[in-house]
């Protein structure tokens, strides 16, 4: 079994920044992936950013210039970082990682419970 257990959500003004952590724990092979994702109510959840082992990083468009990345693969932690933040990104923030159990298992996407970001006017 893995557990993907998150923090640092919280009330914010527009403008301010918030650091979101995220931490897996568990039967863990290896990680393929990392990323956060964030559901508004009433929308679809979307991807915020997400990391591969390969080493690259994408961003959402909304998010690009604001948010940053940062992950550890062999802590299999992964944070992010908010600043300028915006009421738009008032949401549920999830983690999600992608992850091995074994050399003989497949790709599973293990999620948080999620963690709330509101931002205020």
């Amino acid at each position: 079994q893995v557990q993907v257990v998150e923090s640092g959500g919280g009330l914010v003004q527009a403008g301010g920044s918030l650091r979101l952590s995220c931490a897996a724990s568990g039967r863990i092979f290896s990680i393929n992936a990392m990323g956060w994702y964030r559901q508004a109510p009433g929308k679809q959840r979307e991807l915020v950013a997400l990391s591969t082992s390969g080493g690259t990083t994408n961003y959402a468009d909304s998010v690009k210039g604001r948010f940053t990345l940062s992950g550890d693969y062999v802590k299999n932690t992964l944070y992010l970082e908010m600043n300028s933040l915006k009421p738009e990104d008032t949401a549920v923030y999830y983690c999600k990682h992608t992850i091995r159990s074994s050399s003989l298992s497949p790709r599973d996407d293990y999620w948080g419970q999620g963690t709330q970001v509101t931002v205020s006017s």
